[in-house]
């Protein structure tokens, strides 16, 4: 009998019934010569302390380093598990051949492996090896079926990542916990959660230390178009005002037009992170929502498999492509124009050096009703994959320069010419936005222009989203835009595409982070937790990225396992000496800092205004008297005070409390003064008295009228044949004729500065 062994039990139906296994058994299938059977996940893990040493139970500083000499396997303790693990073995018992169905990647290798290893299996084992669940992809694995053997630096590599992660999970984990943990905390550490927080806690002190500082900009608007100074921006305000004063002097005239005809090239095929890091940016999924969602398109069969970092196809999926385009008929309005013909091959999409067990994410070509969230995902994995078979989209780059007192400026534009791959993702209910489309301008044409001088200031980084900080542990926290480079460096990115959405949602679940909005940020407890560890080993993100590309040349055949392995325990037996000689305890407590927290709002709550410190002296505290809130350090010679009435009109506690707060009182009715009932804010003055600020009445401004450039009281009005002034009433005789003004825009294009521009000096 040919034993199957599957991760989970909707896989091994599916192998089953292509197979014909069809009778249920009780944990597997079975018919045809063959029992297919499953695990749920994680049948076998790593003993913990305790199983090596029974004193390792102890969370003790004294029992560390915990450093086991042979790394040992053992059923998990589940009963649901240790049930189906019995099943299991007794089929092992009576296979003539096991053939291992797992997800194939690292984790499905070493997975079954634990569980052959456990069940002490010696018998031949083969590998099934398919990128989606089709019919059509098992049959064709079933056909070529690989020895196990060349599995076998794919199963020494995850074996690897395990032990590190239990050494230097485990010993630091107990070390920091023991030696600077609180009430009730534990102080998870971690080989790549803990560089992960330390990404956010760093992003977030630098944006908190940030001291913003000033730049100024020269730019000119010249026929509704916006042109920036050439050289960019001005450090220094002197020298930037002498210039802005000088273009002031001249008209703008057009120095040189040039268009550059370029190629825009499709989006490139979805890897994992990079789904997870668009499904977040546009639909606001957490990575780990991502990741459920499109492991569940890959069950229902509709896209391959998933956990992959590459974009890349293989060369021999390209005769499968037209197969695939004519099944998605859901999607007929887009396939139609590649059908029929030769589809487009290039290297950006088919790579055979660029594929490692895996290809990008791409559809099967299976459709079915999906839930809509299902929907979205499946939605944008196809229309990626059509896409990159279009033509290239086929722009024009504009750049025009110009020039006022010799002063050069510079504006640049973009026209689509061919939209070719754009089609795809076009919003048929949407109405197309033209991108920096410019106006026609020419060679030597001359005009008025509106130059500005501005004064700006150099921004902060932005906090991370679970989008950025995704990128950020595929880049081991360099910051890369460009998708070459990316692929470049994924080797040294921090945790595998499969695990980072789990790291951060362990980091949440610890609370070491939280949301705010798409913004991710460290809490009070994650900021101390990477304060308190000294050792940049453990936060570093670049040195475990190099980690990283161990484990991966592991898998390769070109480092050793046992290289690593000794690695780790040399980094864990310093790191114990280090952190037990340190004199300082953190005493972090995340249960501590919350009850403190709600202590300090329930007393400032419950004392109202008497919680705040007086404004003027800084000393003491507002007391409350019989006809006025006071400053309790009166006796040292502080005079503050608070009427409970003033101008005939009481304030209420609640309104002192805001003046307290936020400098002034929300706008209050009854104040009387010599003009009567008056409605105002109050506000302190510069001895802290109380002072009333009425109410303002802004007239509203229209951004777009012109003041009367003769009697400089009223604004130009358009009349039927000219224009002229709104104070004509009170005399003002300013009246320019629409031939005129015609006349003198010499056959340039109309425009409201230019009209404006001609008014203004026609008196």
């Amino acid at each position: 009998m040919k034993v199957c062994i599957a991760e989970k039990p909707s896989v091994a139906r599916e192998i089953a019934t292509v197979l014909g296994a069809n009778t249920k058994r009780d944990g597997y299938y079975e018919g045809n010569g063959y029992a297919v059977t499953y695990t749920f996940g994680h049948l076998c893990t790593l003993k913990e302390p305790v199983d090596y040493k029974p004193y390792w139970k102890s969370w003790d500083l004294n029992n560390l380093p915990m450093l086991p000499e042979k790394f040992e396997v053992k059923v998990s303790s589940n009963s649901g598990i240790k049930k189906q693990f019995n099943i299991v073995k007794s089929l092992f018992d009576k296979a003539e051949l096991v053939i291992n169905c797992g997800d194939a990647g690292q984790e499905g290798e070493l997975i079954q492996r634990w569980v052959m290893s456990e069940a002490n299996y010696i018998g031949e084992v083969k590998r099934l090896w398919i990128s989606s669940l089709t019919t059509e992809a098992i049959k064709e694995g079933f056909q070529n079926l690989k020895p196990s053997e060349d599995y076998d630096n794919l199963y020494y590599a995850g074996f690897s990542r395990s032990i590190g992660d239990w050494l230097l999970g485990i010993n630091a984990t107990r070390l920091y916990t023991v030696k600077h943990g609180g009430y009730k905390q534990v102080l998870s550490v971690g080989r790549v959660q803990t560089p992960t927080l330390a990404m956010v806690v760093n992003r977030f002190k630098e944006i908190e230390n940030f001291k913003p500082q000033p730049y100024w900009e020269l730019q000119t608007l010249y026929r509704d178009t916006l042109f920036s100074y050439e050289e960019g921006r001005f450090l220094k305000k002197e020298d930037g005002e002498a210039l802005a004063s000088k273009v002031k002097e001249s008209d703008f005239e057009i120095k040189s037009i040039s268009k550059k005809k370029g190629k825009e090239y499709a989006p490139k095929l979805f890897d994992l992170t990079g789904l997870q890091v668009y499904c977040n940016t546009k639909f606001g999924f957490s990575a780990d929502e991502t990741l459920k969602i499109v492991q569940a398109l890959y069950e229902r069969k509709v896209v391959t498999y998933p956990r992959v970092d590459t974009t890349f196809l293989p060369n021999d999926v390209y005769p499968k492509v037209s197969g695939i385009l004519q099944k998605l008929t859901n999607y007929s309005k887009l396939t139609q124009p590649l059908l029929g013909k030769k589809i487009k091959k290039t290297s950006r999409v088919f790579n055979d050096k660029k594929v490692t067990d895996h290809h990008a994410i791409i559809p099967t070509g299976m459709q079915t009703n999906l839930q809509y969230n299902q929907q979205q995902v499946y939605d944008i994995i196809v229309k990626r994959f059509i896409a990159v078979f279009y033509d290239d989209c086929m722009v024009s780059n504009t750049t025009v320069l110009g020039h006022a007192s010799k002063v050069v400026f510079k504006t640049t534009g973009k026209e689509i010419l061919e939209k070719g791959w754009r089609v795809v993702f076009e919003d048929p209910d949407k109405k197309q936005k033209e991108s920096g489309i410019l106006p026609t301008f020419e060679k030597g044409e001359k005009g008025p222009h509106e130059p500005s001088f501005l004064e700006k200031e150099t921004k902060p980084p932005n906090q991370f989203t679970e989008a950025s900080l995704l990128r950020a542990m595929e880049t081991a926290g360099k910051q890369v835009d460009d998708d070459e480079l990316r692929d470049l460096m994924k080797e040294n990115g921090i945790g595998r595409p499969s695990t980072r959405a789990n790291i951060i949602e362990t980091l949440f679940r610890r609370k070491y982070i939280k949301r705010n909005k798409k913004q991710v940020l460290p809490t009070e407890t994650g900021i101390q937790l990477i304060d308190t560890i000294k050792n940049d080993l453990l936060k570093s993100a670049e040195l475990t990225g190099s980690w990283e590309k161990q484990l991966k040349d592991i898998e390769k055949g070109e480092y050793s396992a046992g290289a690593f392995i000794k690695n780790m325990k040399r980094m864990v037996d310093a790191l114990v000496y280090e952190v037990r000689s340190e004199t300082k305890r953190a005493n972090i407590s995340y249960a501590t800092t919350i009850k403190k927290r709600a202590a300090k709002v329930e007393a400032k709550k419950g004392a109202g205004i008497m919680a705040e410190s007086c404004p003027k002296c800084k000393q003491g505290q507002i007391i409350k008297g019989k006809s006025a809130y006071g400053c309790s350090a009166y006796k040292s010679g502080c005079n503050f005070v608070m009427p409970f009435s003033f101008l005939d009109k009481k304030v209420s506690e609640k309104q002192f409390l805001r003046l307290l707060t936020k400098g002034s009182t929300v706008n209050l009715k009854g104040f009387k003064t010599e003009n009567g009932a008056v409605e105002g804010l109050l506000r302190f003055d510069e001895n802290f008295k109380l002072k009333l600020e009425p109410k303002q009445v802004k007239s509203k401004a229209k951004p777009d009228e012109l003041a009367c450039p003769k009697c400089k009281k009223g604004t130009v009005l358009k009349g039927k044949t000219a224009y002229g002034c709104s104070a004509y009433k009170s005399g003002c005789d300013f009246k320019v004729t629409f031939d005129d003004v015609r006349t003198k825009m010499n056959g340039q294009t109309p425009t409201k500065a230019l009209v404006h521009s001609i008014l203004n000096g026609s008196i």
